[in-house]
Protein backbone atom coordinates (compact mmCIF):
# COMPACT_ATOMS: atom_id res chain seq x y z
CA UNK A 1 0.00 0.00 0.00
CA UNK A 2 2.35 2.61 1.20
CA UNK A 3 4.45 1.46 -2.13
CA UNK A 4 1.40 1.82 -4.07
CA UNK A 5 0.87 5.16 -2.94
CA UNK A 6 4.54 6.83 -3.55
CA UNK A 7 4.40 5.70 -7.08
CA UNK A 8 0.64 7.10 -7.60
CA UNK A 9 1.99 10.91 -5.84
CA UNK A 10 4.95 10.98 -7.66
CA UNK A 11 2.78 9.75 -10.98
CA UNK A 12 0.10 13.25 -9.92
CA UNK A 13 3.52 15.17 -9.48
CA UNK A 14 4.96 14.43 -12.84
CA UNK A 15 1.56 14.93 -14.43
CA UNK A 16 0.89 18.30 -12.54
CA UNK A 17 4.54 19.33 -13.50
CA UNK A 18 3.76 18.46 -17.42
CA UNK A 19 0.38 20.79 -16.92
CA UNK A 20 2.80 23.50 -15.44
CA UNK A 21 5.59 23.92 -18.17
CA UNK A 22 2.31 23.90 -20.33
CA UNK A 23 1.21 27.20 -18.27
CA UNK A 24 4.41 28.70 -17.77
CA UNK A 25 5.63 28.90 -21.23
CA UNK A 26 2.11 30.00 -22.50
CA UNK A 27 2.14 32.78 -19.87
CA UNK A 28 6.10 33.71 -20.58
CA UNK A 29 6.11 33.35 -24.61
CA UNK A 30 9.43 33.63 -26.45
CA UNK A 31 10.01 37.25 -27.46
CA UNK A 32 12.86 36.84 -29.84
CA UNK A 33 14.67 34.95 -32.79
CA UNK A 34 16.29 31.83 -32.21
CA UNK A 35 19.97 31.07 -33.56
CA UNK A 36 21.00 27.34 -34.00
CA UNK A 37 24.94 27.10 -32.67
CA UNK A 38 26.94 23.85 -31.85
CA UNK A 39 24.88 22.11 -28.94
CA UNK A 40 22.26 24.40 -28.23
CA UNK A 41 19.50 26.94 -29.80
CA UNK A 42 19.40 30.39 -28.58
CA UNK A 43 17.21 32.69 -28.30
CA UNK A 44 18.41 36.53 -28.74
CA UNK A 45 15.60 39.80 -28.08
CA UNK A 46 17.41 41.94 -30.25
CA UNK A 47 16.10 46.19 -29.35
CA UNK A 48 17.13 49.34 -29.92
CA UNK A 49 18.18 51.26 -33.45
CA UNK A 50 20.41 49.32 -35.86
CA UNK A 51 21.98 51.73 -37.05
CA UNK A 52 22.89 53.18 -33.45
CA UNK A 53 26.51 54.73 -33.38
CA UNK A 54 29.28 53.02 -31.31
CA UNK A 55 29.34 49.32 -30.57
CA UNK A 56 25.88 47.24 -29.99
CA UNK A 57 25.66 46.26 -26.29
CA UNK A 58 25.12 42.28 -25.51
CA UNK A 59 24.06 41.85 -21.88
CA UNK A 60 23.89 38.04 -20.64
CA UNK A 61 22.15 37.10 -16.95
CA UNK A 62 23.30 34.99 -14.08
CA UNK A 63 22.11 32.14 -12.16
CA UNK A 64 18.36 31.31 -11.60
CA UNK A 65 16.84 34.04 -14.48
CA UNK A 66 16.99 34.08 -17.96
CA UNK A 67 17.32 37.67 -20.12
CA UNK A 68 14.34 39.27 -18.86
CA UNK A 69 16.52 40.41 -15.79
CA UNK A 70 18.77 42.00 -17.66
CA UNK A 71 16.32 44.14 -20.07
CA UNK A 72 14.39 46.05 -16.82
CA UNK A 73 15.51 48.71 -16.62
CA UNK A 74 19.43 48.07 -17.58
CA UNK A 75 18.65 46.98 -21.13
CA UNK A 76 15.34 49.09 -22.17
CA UNK A 77 17.93 52.36 -20.80
CA UNK A 78 20.36 51.54 -23.49
CA UNK A 79 18.43 50.71 -26.09
CA UNK A 80 17.14 54.06 -26.35
CA UNK A 81 20.65 55.40 -27.95
CA UNK A 82 22.05 51.76 -28.91
CA UNK A 83 21.70 48.27 -30.26
CA UNK A 84 20.83 45.89 -27.05
CA UNK A 85 21.13 41.87 -27.94
CA UNK A 86 19.96 40.12 -24.95
CA UNK A 87 20.49 36.77 -24.81
CA UNK A 88 19.16 33.54 -22.81
CA UNK A 89 22.35 31.86 -21.83
CA UNK A 90 21.67 28.01 -23.42
CA UNK A 91 19.84 25.87 -21.09
CA UNK A 92 18.05 28.99 -19.47
CA UNK A 93 14.31 31.22 -20.81
CA UNK A 94 14.04 30.07 -24.32
CA UNK A 95 17.44 28.87 -25.31
CA UNK A 96 18.10 24.89 -25.12
CA UNK A 97 21.48 23.07 -24.93
CA UNK A 98 21.67 19.34 -26.16
CA UNK A 99 23.09 18.22 -22.66
CA UNK A 100 22.17 20.07 -19.42
CA UNK A 101 25.70 19.09 -18.25
CA UNK A 102 27.10 21.11 -20.89
CA UNK A 103 27.36 23.90 -18.33
CA UNK A 104 31.12 25.15 -17.97
CA UNK A 105 31.58 29.07 -18.82
CA UNK A 106 33.93 28.11 -21.82
CA UNK A 107 31.14 25.81 -23.47
CA UNK A 108 28.72 28.81 -22.91
CA UNK A 109 30.78 31.73 -24.29
CA UNK A 110 31.66 29.25 -27.16
CA UNK A 111 27.79 29.08 -27.78
CA UNK A 112 27.51 32.46 -27.38
CA UNK A 113 30.20 33.84 -29.37
CA UNK A 114 28.87 31.90 -32.14
CA UNK A 115 25.65 33.04 -31.56
CA UNK A 116 26.53 36.27 -31.95
CA UNK A 117 28.96 35.67 -35.22
CA UNK A 118 25.43 34.37 -37.29
CA UNK A 119 23.60 37.71 -35.99
CA UNK A 120 26.93 39.62 -36.97
CA UNK A 121 28.19 41.45 -34.16
CA UNK A 122 31.75 41.69 -33.65
CA UNK A 123 33.23 44.38 -31.35
CA UNK A 124 30.33 44.59 -28.62
CA UNK A 125 30.28 45.99 -25.08
CA UNK A 126 29.35 42.99 -23.31
CA UNK A 127 27.72 43.44 -19.76
CA UNK A 128 27.10 39.87 -17.58
CA UNK A 129 25.62 39.86 -13.91
CA UNK A 130 26.36 36.82 -11.21
CA UNK A 131 27.31 33.74 -12.91
CA UNK A 132 27.89 34.80 -15.71
CA UNK A 133 30.71 36.76 -14.96
CA UNK A 134 33.03 33.73 -15.54
CA UNK A 135 32.08 33.45 -19.57
CA UNK A 136 32.28 36.59 -19.84
CA UNK A 137 35.90 37.24 -18.32
CA UNK A 138 36.65 33.93 -21.03
CA UNK A 139 34.57 36.02 -23.99
CA UNK A 140 37.12 38.67 -22.87
CA UNK A 141 39.97 36.50 -22.67
CA UNK A 142 39.26 33.80 -26.02
CA UNK A 143 37.22 36.28 -28.06
CA UNK A 144 38.62 39.47 -28.22
CA UNK A 145 37.60 40.25 -31.79
CA UNK A 146 33.85 39.94 -30.35
CA UNK A 147 34.65 42.05 -27.07
CA UNK A 148 35.71 45.58 -26.92
CA UNK A 149 34.50 46.23 -23.57
CA UNK A 150 33.57 44.14 -20.18
CA UNK A 151 31.46 45.16 -17.82
CA UNK A 152 31.19 42.90 -15.30
CA UNK A 153 27.66 43.46 -12.62
CA UNK A 154 28.61 41.83 -9.34
CA UNK A 155 30.36 39.28 -11.20
CA UNK A 156 31.64 35.62 -10.41
CA UNK A 157 35.22 35.80 -11.03
CA UNK A 158 37.36 33.84 -8.36
CA UNK A 159 36.74 30.46 -6.08
CA UNK A 160 35.08 31.16 -2.62
CA UNK A 161 34.70 29.22 0.41
CA UNK A 162 31.56 26.95 0.35
CA UNK A 163 29.29 25.37 -2.13
CA UNK A 164 26.39 25.95 -3.93
CA UNK A 165 23.44 24.80 -1.62
CA UNK A 166 22.46 21.12 -0.96
CA UNK A 167 19.70 20.97 -3.41
CA UNK A 168 22.04 21.50 -6.51
CA UNK A 169 23.41 18.86 -5.34
CA UNK A 170 21.30 16.40 -4.96
CA UNK A 171 19.31 17.58 -8.16
CA UNK A 172 22.46 16.75 -9.95
CA UNK A 173 22.86 13.14 -8.51
CA UNK A 174 22.27 10.32 -11.48
CA UNK A 175 18.39 9.22 -10.94
CA UNK A 176 17.10 11.00 -7.86
CA UNK A 177 18.03 14.51 -9.81
CA UNK A 178 15.73 14.08 -12.79
CA UNK A 179 13.17 12.17 -10.31
CA UNK A 180 13.03 15.17 -8.29
CA UNK A 181 13.02 18.13 -11.42
CA UNK A 182 10.58 16.19 -13.15
CA UNK A 183 7.81 16.01 -9.80
CA UNK A 184 8.26 17.69 -7.38
CA UNK A 185 10.43 21.19 -8.19
CA UNK A 186 7.86 23.11 -10.03
CA UNK A 187 4.82 22.47 -7.59
CA UNK A 188 7.29 23.65 -4.36
CA UNK A 189 8.82 26.18 -6.52
CA UNK A 190 5.88 28.05 -7.28
CA UNK A 191 5.67 28.53 -4.10
CA UNK A 192 9.19 29.38 -3.18
CA UNK A 193 10.22 31.52 -6.07
CA UNK A 194 9.00 35.20 -5.11
CA UNK A 195 10.39 34.92 -1.46
CA UNK A 196 13.43 33.60 -2.79
CA UNK A 197 14.02 36.56 -5.29
CA UNK A 198 13.08 38.67 -3.02
CA UNK A 199 16.14 38.04 -0.68
CA UNK A 200 18.08 38.17 -3.84
CA UNK A 201 17.31 41.88 -4.26
CA UNK A 202 17.53 43.25 -0.22
CA UNK A 203 18.79 45.44 0.91
CA UNK A 204 16.71 46.55 -1.69
CA UNK A 205 13.16 45.79 -2.02
CA UNK A 206 12.24 43.98 -4.89
CA UNK A 207 10.68 46.22 -7.84
CA UNK A 208 6.24 45.12 -7.84
CA UNK A 209 5.62 42.73 -10.49
CA UNK A 210 9.57 41.82 -10.87
CA UNK A 211 9.04 37.96 -10.83
CA UNK A 212 6.16 38.24 -13.64
CA UNK A 213 8.21 40.70 -15.27
CA UNK A 214 11.30 38.69 -15.68
CA UNK A 215 9.32 35.64 -16.41
CA UNK A 216 11.46 34.04 -13.19
CA UNK A 217 8.93 30.85 -13.22
CA UNK A 218 10.23 29.47 -16.46
CA UNK A 219 13.23 28.09 -13.98
CA UNK A 220 11.59 25.29 -12.55
CA UNK A 221 10.49 23.75 -15.66
CA UNK A 222 12.30 20.34 -15.22
CA UNK A 223 15.28 20.59 -18.23
CA UNK A 224 15.90 24.24 -17.27
CA UNK A 225 16.12 23.69 -13.67
CA UNK A 226 18.56 20.90 -14.26
CA UNK A 227 20.80 23.05 -16.53
CA UNK A 228 20.69 25.69 -13.88
CA UNK A 229 21.99 23.03 -10.99
CA UNK A 230 24.74 21.56 -13.63
CA UNK A 231 25.52 25.20 -14.21
CA UNK A 232 25.93 25.75 -10.39
CA UNK A 233 27.55 22.42 -9.18
CA UNK A 234 30.44 22.91 -11.88
CA UNK A 235 31.56 26.65 -11.79
CA UNK A 236 33.61 26.41 -8.88
CA UNK A 237 36.20 24.29 -10.63
CA UNK A 238 35.34 26.22 -14.24
CA UNK A 239 36.65 29.41 -12.43
CA UNK A 240 39.39 28.56 -10.08
CA UNK A 241 40.95 26.53 -13.80
CA UNK A 242 40.47 29.93 -15.62
CA UNK A 243 41.25 32.76 -12.75
CA UNK A 244 45.22 32.88 -13.17
CA UNK A 245 44.58 34.46 -17.03
CA UNK A 246 42.72 37.32 -15.68
CA UNK A 247 45.69 39.57 -16.00
CA UNK A 248 46.03 38.73 -19.74
CA UNK A 249 42.63 40.95 -20.43
CA UNK A 250 43.24 43.38 -22.67
CA UNK A 251 39.80 45.28 -23.03
CA UNK A 252 38.67 48.23 -21.05
CA UNK A 253 37.00 46.81 -18.11
CA UNK A 254 34.26 47.95 -15.81
CA UNK A 255 33.76 46.33 -12.18
CA UNK A 256 30.69 47.26 -10.18
CA UNK A 257 29.04 46.01 -7.14
CA UNK A 258 27.18 46.35 -4.06
CA UNK A 259 28.90 46.17 -0.45
CA UNK A 260 26.34 44.58 0.82
CA UNK A 261 25.90 41.66 -1.78
CA UNK A 262 25.62 38.68 0.13
CA UNK A 263 25.31 36.06 -3.14
CA UNK A 264 28.28 37.16 -4.14
CA UNK A 265 30.80 38.58 -2.55
CA UNK A 266 32.31 41.54 -3.16
CA UNK A 267 35.68 41.34 -1.28
CA UNK A 268 36.69 37.47 -3.10
CA UNK A 269 35.17 38.53 -6.27
CA UNK A 270 34.98 42.16 -7.52
CA UNK A 271 37.60 43.64 -5.55
CA UNK A 272 40.00 41.06 -6.76
CA UNK A 273 38.92 40.90 -9.99
CA UNK A 274 39.66 44.76 -10.88
CA UNK A 275 42.78 44.59 -9.22
CA UNK A 276 44.44 41.77 -11.20
CA UNK A 277 42.84 43.59 -14.47
CA UNK A 278 45.12 45.99 -15.88
CA UNK A 279 43.61 49.19 -16.17
CA UNK A 280 39.92 48.30 -14.94
CA UNK A 281 37.60 50.51 -13.05
CA UNK A 282 35.65 49.52 -10.03
CA UNK A 283 32.98 50.76 -8.28
CA UNK A 284 31.47 49.76 -5.30
CA UNK A 285 28.39 50.80 -4.00
CA UNK A 286 27.41 51.24 -0.21
CA UNK A 287 24.51 49.94 0.87
CA UNK A 288 23.62 47.96 -2.42
CA UNK A 289 22.82 44.51 -2.87
CA UNK A 290 23.18 41.89 -5.79
CA UNK A 291 20.86 43.56 -8.27
CA UNK A 292 23.22 45.98 -8.62
CA UNK A 293 21.60 46.25 -12.36
CA UNK A 294 18.19 47.66 -10.32
CA UNK A 295 19.57 49.31 -7.72
CA UNK A 296 22.01 52.05 -10.10
CA UNK A 297 21.03 51.27 -13.59
CA UNK A 298 21.85 54.98 -14.18
CA UNK A 299 25.26 54.68 -13.10
CA UNK A 300 26.11 51.55 -15.34
CA UNK A 301 24.87 53.18 -18.21
CA UNK A 302 26.12 56.48 -17.38
CA UNK A 303 29.81 54.40 -17.30
CA UNK A 304 28.90 52.23 -20.53
CA UNK A 305 28.20 55.45 -22.36
CA UNK A 306 31.66 56.20 -21.21
CA UNK A 307 33.60 53.23 -22.36
CA UNK A 308 31.73 53.59 -25.92
CA UNK A 309 32.87 57.27 -25.66
CA UNK A 310 36.48 56.63 -24.71
CA UNK A 311 36.64 53.63 -27.30
CA UNK A 312 35.87 55.97 -30.05
CA UNK A 313 39.34 58.13 -29.67
CA UNK A 314 41.42 54.70 -29.11
CA UNK A 315 42.31 53.20 -32.27
CA UNK A 316 41.44 49.71 -32.46
CA UNK A 317 44.47 48.11 -31.99
CA UNK A 318 45.75 49.49 -29.09
CA UNK A 319 42.37 48.70 -27.57
CA UNK A 320 43.42 44.82 -27.91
Amino acid sequence: MIVAGSVAALAFLALATQVGVYLLQRKYPALGQFVDVAGARLHVVDIGPRDAAGPPIVLVHGATSNLGTMRVPLGDMLARNHRVILIDRPGHGWSTRDDPRNSSPATQARMIDEALGHLGISDAILVVHSLAGGLGALMALDYPQRVSGLVMLAGVSYPWPGGVGFYNEVVTTPLIGPLLAYTITLPLGLFLTEPGTRAVFLPQEMPDGYVRQSAIPLVLRPREFLANAWDLVTLKAAITEQAPRYPDIRVPTLVVTGDTDSTVSPEIHSRRFAATVPGAKLFVLPNVGHMVQNAAPDLVTREIERMIAAADTRPKAASR
